[in-house]
């Protein structure tokens, strides 16, 4: 026999059971009715507050109210330009690099160069495309951007950073900061000495150089210190004195001192000077800038040059001598003798 299941429900006697129908359902007049007192209650209550109520109060009300009920964005969105006024912004440079170290499988487009002296492919991501990081448990999204701008015609790069607002502390005080060690490490790790010239905008990867009014290009001098033909006793003592140089950073900011060093090379054409400062800056491995003076006309342009040098560099002025009028140099040396002023920073 097949088994039947009978479901019995027990209500206590002082327990009603009430079904919804819809005769219960209120008519239409009532409910348009209802509608007309509500809407002449709110015209009453408006025309009170007109009466009553400044506008100004009204505005900042009714704007609070905007804030109270609309939805809250919740994403905070940072923006990384390439140039901060005519130096290359740091953060940019510092994400460029630090996120080819985060390409993954799903990134569909890639940039890749490769330099005449770098061993390896440089791979970035190219505009448009998207790297997912995580920090700490928050996660962040950063995206490339190129844009064309039509009253300049050239081209802005930027970086997009978007996270979660809450978390704006941690991305500031811990994150970039690490972004920014972490790249710093990756690039001391895969510099290439470059050369700095004025009116020079294009680099070995047909880029725009990296240095506002700088261009650049790779430093292929093959001059060292092993190389280089020069008095044993004096080649030691300009090595001691640059490795003195470099050690001494913090104690030239103890004493308040620029942390920088000069020296001045002259002698004819031929006997070696460019070569030695491409054996100082192979050694150093810092970059050259190549500064003629003759090109400035106001002292204003000197300082632009200036502040868009960076930092661990060595600057070359050459034939200082040819570049301000002296009636002695005219008279008897004129320029036969070439001078070059050498400044590390």
């Amino acid at each position: 026999m097949e088994a039947i299941a009978t479901l019995f429900i027990h209500l206590p006697s002082s327990t009603k059971l009430n079904m919804f129908s819809l005769s219960d359902m209120p008519s239409v007049s009532t409910m348009l009715s209802a509608y007309a007192s509500l809407a002449a209650s709110t015209m009453l209550i408006r025309s009170m507050a007109n009466e009553f109520i400044p506008h100004q109060l009204q505005d900042y009300i009714f704007s609070g109210l905007r804030y109270l009920f609309s939805p809250r964005l919740s994403q905070l969105t940072l923006i990384f330009e390439e140039f901060s006024g005519i130096t290359r912004n740091q953060v940019y440079e510092a994400a460029e690099l630090y996120l080819s170290t985060k390409i993954t499988p799903s990134i569909e487009r890639l940039k890749v160069c490769k330099a005449p002296r770098e061993k390896n492919l440089t791979i970035t991501i190219e505009k448009g495309e998207e790297v997912v990081d995580a920090f700490e448990g928050v996660e962040l999204k950063w995206k490339f951007v190129c844009s064309d701008n039509e009253r300049t015609g050239s081209t802005e790069r930027y970086f997009e950073l978007r996270f979660n607002k809450k978390y704006r502390e941690k991305v500031l005080d811990f994150y970039l900061p690490f972004v920014l060690s972490k790249s710093k490490a990756l690039k001391e790790g895969k510099k290439v000495v470059k050369l700095h010239t004025l009116g020079f905008f294009y680099d070995d990867m047909g880029g725009g150089g990296g240095g506002g009014v700088w261009g650049s290009i790779n430093l292929d001098h093959p001059a060292t210190f092993n190389t280089l033909a020069m008095d044993p006793e004096l080649k030691k003592a300009l090595i001691d004195d640059l490795d003195r140089f470099v050690k001494r950073r913090d104690f030239y900011k103890k004493v308040g001192k620029a942390w920088k060093r000069g020296y001045l090379l002259y002698g004819p054409p031929g006997t070696g000077k460019s070569s030695l400062i491409a054996a100082m800056a192979n050694y150093l491995n810092f970059d050259i800038y190549d500064l003629e003076l003759s090109q400035l006309r106001h002292d204003s342009e000197l300082r632009r040059l200036l502040v868009a040098t960076a930092n661990r560099s060595i600057l070359v002025i050459e034939d200082i001598d040819c570049s301000v009028q002296l009636r002695d140099r005219q008279l008897e040396v004129g320029c036969d003798v070439s001078s070059e002023q050498v400044s590390s920073f």
